[in-house]
């Protein structure tokens, strides 16, 4: 979508041109002179420039309605590659795909984000390197890498803000580091609203309201409204895991404050739970693996924890009105509890209007998302009005 003071400022360049074809779809230059309003020889002046870049290649001729049928064109993703990067606590993966998101190279490793930015980052730099080679693709070929970091980001800046479980980051210069080793722009943002991107572009691309809820050793969500990632003023917004569940709940949090989501119904508040009945739950991979073998009283409890988000995202549907409530994170990985707790809440609370057409599902993306968002937001970068005016202006 084309805002208003971008066209104002700019008018209807270039960029804006490429936007009609970023969805693949072969187009003449009459069809884009009709869908811009530009004449034709506006039009071909622009695709020649377009192609000169790289971005578009022909696509073949048209059906003809007489005469020499028409040349078409569309984008060409593969002209460039970009990297996305999620960053979990004790994980890392990362994927090298092309500007449509295909994976063409991708790797999963464990890495501890206690280790501290350089080490981290000097590991993603050498090792993001070695994938863009594995892909077959050289080093000038990479356009931008985006990066998905477990604590909160300010957008602005790409910096971390008091991460807790991330010592040593705190306002870390993770674009600065990282753009100095690739040599090209490094996109930073949270990991939920990274999850939120790829989960949308991926799984739900039609959906303009989605609300994408983590729930893992943490409890975060990322918000699709208008088919946008909205992170608010300094990228803060969708941190649901800090609000107070209702009722009367005395459980500190790890943020000082007492009866947070995340202190109650996160997998870890969850395996705490389990281990003071005698259980064997020390980390969240374990209460996934109770509930898969029956074990009841890790199902009961993964269901509570679901009423207990319910009784959150019952506020959230309220404010938002979201058509799809995605569920990610390892909890949603223990099969209809965790869910059937939501949306025994969510539609017993929220008013008929809000929850008519409204579902609430488990992740389809799965472990990708994360990665295949933080690849979103590096292309969305790349290939923003403004970039591509920017690129074929000094093609």
């Amino acid at each position: 979508m084309i805002e208003a003071a971008s066209t104002a400022t700019r008018a209807f360049g270039t960029g804006d041109m490429f936007q009609l074809l970023r969805d693949g779809r072969p187009r003449t230059r009459a069809e884009l002179a009709a869908l811009t309003g530009q004449a034709r020889s506006t039009v071909a002046t622009r695709i020649d420039a377009l192609m000169s870049a790289g971005l578009i290649s022909p696509a073949g001729e048209a059906t003809s309605t007489g005469g020499r049928p028409p040349a078409t064109f569309a984008f060409h993703p593969a002209a460039q590659v970009v990297l996305g990067v999620d960053l979990g606590a004790t994980h890392a993966r990362l994927a090298v795909t092309d500007l449509a998101s295909t994976v063409l190279a991708e790797l999963d490793a464990p890495l501890a984000i206690a280790d501290g930015p350089d080490a981290v980052l000097g590991w993603v730099a050498e090792t993001g390197q070695k994938l863009v080679e594995s892909a077959g693709r050289a080093p000038d070929e990479l356009a931008s890498v985006g990066v998905g970091l477990p604590g909160p980001v300010e957008h602005a800046t790409g910096h971390p803000n008091n991460p807790p479980i991330m010592p040593g980051w705190d306002d870390a210069d993770v674009p600065g580091i990282l753009g100095a080793r690739f040599g090209v722009p490094v996109l930073v943002d949270n990991d939920v609203n990274i999850m939120a991107l790829g989960e949308h572009r991926l799984a739900w691309p039609d959906v303009r309201d989605l609300f994408f809820l983590k729930v893992a050793t943490g409890i975060g969500a990322g918000i699709i409204a208008d088919g946008e990632l909205r992170r608010g003023a300094q990228g803060a917004a969708g941190d649901v895991g800090h609000i107070a569940v209702p009722g009367e709940h005395d459980v500190v949090c790890r943020c000082g404050n007492v009866g947070c989501l995340e202190a109650i119904a996160s997998a870890a508040a969850i395996a705490a739970r389990l281990r003071e009945q005698g259980l064997e739950a020390n980390t969240p991979a374990d209460v996934v693996s109770l509930v898969r073998t029956g074990e009841v009283r890790a199902s009961q409890a993964v269901r509570q924890a679901g009423r207990e988000i319910g009784a959150v995202l019952a506020s959230a549907v309220s404010m938002l009105n979201p058509s799809v409530i995605v569920i990610g994170g390892i909890l949603a990985e223990a099969g209809e509890h965790l869910i059937a707790g939501i949306r025994e809440v969510v539609y017993q609370r929220s008013l008929p209007l809000a929850t008519q057409h409204l579902r609430i599902v488990t992740t389809r993306t799965g472990a990708q998302a994360g990665v295949l968002g933080a690849a979103a937001m590096a292309s969305d970068h790349v290939l923003s009005p403004a970039a591509i005016d920017a690129r074929t202006a000094s093609a």
